[in-house]
């Protein structure tokens, strides 16, 4: 039998705390919610509990997601946690999460493709299932608690970002579900948004976080604005040549979901319907890395997921900058 992906369930999580942008604008000191909600569509965003931390996110996606799909813990085969807000340079996340979980049968590792993780989390937990006769079931989750990495005097980035998870499940079955997935990177911009404290190249010693503070998310230098309208329209046509599909047969489309303008202008620029794609940025902010399938649980909670026989095309993008397309049909 020829072993093929297929995502069973999804699910989310966002913690309690909801963040206004008035209540950004008190804690900045700067003015930006009318800015915010004309420019890219944010009107609040939610941030995790002093108590919380990434993996408890996850945690609480993942059990969502097992719980729709009717999967135990222990039956998991492999766990594979995306994320750029890691609980610990070491050791990853997903062990944690794995215990958390209660998972005691699952290998875990951990994908950092920074906003692009999630959609390549997918991709190798799709590849795993197709080769391992032993891969039954596998969970792909992403986290993100970029809130931990803020500088709240920074306008730049304090308004955008938030908290939050999403995972799937998937299983092995013989009619495809996964169809194909496709890469791009722009290496030139590593250096241009990114936490860069706390690593290697920039160790948290006395003498570096008295020189430029904690580690923090920051723009250190421009990248062209037109950046997705630029490079996804590739990225996305080669995971569908790949596939054998073309635009018109794409059902739903799930972006990066930092601008609303963005995704409106790709809708656009594509030939596509507004109504092929969801959006969450609007009230849980900035999620990174998770953010494309948080998008697609709230469709599918909403009653506006796919239906059996539909293609879904997810399209991501991230600090690097890494980018990433995959293409299924929902089953």
């Amino acid at each position: 039998m020829t072993r093929s992906a297929q995502i069973l369930s999804t699910g989310s999580y966002v913690p309690d705390r909801v963040v206004t942008n008035a209540e950004i604008d008190q804690l900045m000191g700067e003015t930006t919610a009318d800015w915010l909600v004309a420019n890219v569509g944010i009107r609040e965003r939610r941030w995790m509990s002093p108590e919380q931390t990434t993996s408890d996110l996850v945690t609480a996606a993942a059990q969502r997601a097992l719980d729709k799909a009717g999967v135990r813990p222990e039956q998991l085969n492999l766990i594979i946690v995306s994320t750029d807000t890691p609980d610990y340079l070491s050791p990853g996340t997903s062990v944690v999460v794995q215990h958390k979980l209660g998972a005691v049968n699952a290998g875990a590792y951990d994908v950092n493709s920074a906003c692009a993780g999630w959609v390549t989390a997918l991709d190798q937990g799709a590849r795993t299932i197709a080769t391992d006769s032993a891969m039954n079931y596998v969970l792909v989750a992403g986290g993100y608690g970029m809130s931990r990495f803020l500088d709240l005097s920074d306008k730049k980035t304090a308004n955008l970002f938030a908290d939050g998870a999403g995972a799937a499940v998937l299983g092995v079955g013989d009619t495809p579900g996964f169809l194909a997935s496709n890469f791009l990177a722009k290496g030139e911009y590593y250096d241009a948004l990114g936490i860069y404290g706390g690593g290697a190249a920039c160790p948290s010693t006395p003498e570096n976080l008295a020189a430029f503070g904690p580690p923090r998310v920051q723009f250190v230098k421009k990248f062209p604005r037109t950046f997705n309208t630029e490079y996804w329209p590739k990225l996305i046509q080669g995971a569908l040549d790949k596939a054998g599909l073309s635009l018109d047969d794409i059902d739903h489309f799930l972006f990066t979901q930092l601008n609303l303008r963005t995704i409106e202008a790709m809708m656009e620029l594509l030939g596509q319907p507004l109504e092929k794609t969801h959006w969450v940025m609007d009230k849980w902010g900035y999620t990174g890395s998770p953010c494309v399938v948080m998008a697609l649980d709230d469709a599918i909670e909403n009653g506006r997921g796919p239906r059996p026989g539909q293609h879904i095309l997810f399209c991501a993008s991230g600090g690097g900058i890494s980018m990433a397309a995959s293409v299924w049909r929902w089953v």
